[in-house]
């Protein structure tokens, strides 16, 4: 079924916004070979929405990031309202560029996707195990690293209380639950860190932490499939799910609030 049939158009341009090292698509010799939501915005596109697709430093701070974030709508949408959707930390830099840089008046809503809004237990257990050996590695090549301290549980908290949300606009968030397990040896580490803190959650946040404004929907899958990525040894298993039609739902929410 095509997807103008299974989804709405909505007035305002949809926004996707990256997470932690993450980009808007790559390519190779001019050819491109991933889009960080795969197949999403060819999907949004086809019902006749216009999608932007916005790229920030892959592991710059909060602070940073909405800052680029703010530089690619002033540019591409100078003056349009916009609809966010962010997956993982660039739910922080939406919130960052909505409440501290003047941009409540220009975003209809945001729903963030798996994003650690009280930070993560894994990035505790990276800062507290790996950054004395990491962090001198990424300074002598001149990588930025700020981002790995703005995810933990302690930053997130002065985040939050820094950082209110704005009255005029609709927040709503989706939550990533994974059971974690042998067919999945690239979450082992970081599931059974956050699970052991925080319970449930994608692979590296929580649904404690995922939660967040007006209501919150829960995805079964990692991380990454929240971003319509497979992981084909799950897929096999049956747990890893084509999320066109989730992302529908996401788009006809906005629809039947008159967007």
């Amino acid at each position: 079924m095509k997807a103008s049939a299974t989804i709405p158009k909505l007035r305002a341009p949809i926004v996707l916004v990256h997470g932690f090292l993450g980009f808007d698509h790559l390519e190779v010799c001019g050819w491109k070979i991933a889009s960080y939501f795969a197949r999403v915005p060819e999907f949004l596109r086809e019902a006749g929405n216009r999608v932007l697709i916005a790229r920030m430093h892959p592991t710059g701070g909060v602070a940073d990031r909405a800052a680029q974030l703010k530089a690619f709508l002033d540019k591409e949408a100078p003056g349009d309202p916009v609809h966010l959707l962010a997956h993982s930390m660039g739910g922080l830099d939406a919130r960052y560029l909505i409440s501290r840089l003047g941009m409540a008046e220009r975003v209809l809503t945001l729903t963030s996707i798996g994003t650690p809004h009280r930070g993560t237990a894994f990035a505790d257990w990276g800062i507290n195990t790996l950054a004395r050996l990491v962090t001198p590695m990424l300074s002598a090549i001149g990588m930025p690293y700020q981002a790995i301290y703005d995810l933990t549980t302690t930053q997130c908290r002065v985040f939050n209380t820094e950082t209110a949300d704005a009255p005029g606009v609709r927040y709503f968030s989706i939550a990533g639950r994974h059971r974690g397990g042998w067919h999945s040896p690239e979450w082992r580490l970081s599931h059974a860190i956050v699970t052991r803190v925080e319970g449930d959650n994608d692979g590296i946040v929580s649904v404690a932490s995922a939660t967040y404004g007006e209501s919150c929907t829960i995805w079964e899958g990692d991380h990454i499939s929240l971003i319509n990525w497979r992981n084909p040894l799950a897929a096999y298993w049956g747990e890893c799910r084509e999320r066109s039609p989730q992302y529908a739902a996401l788009v006809q929410r906005l629809a039947d609030e008159g967007f």
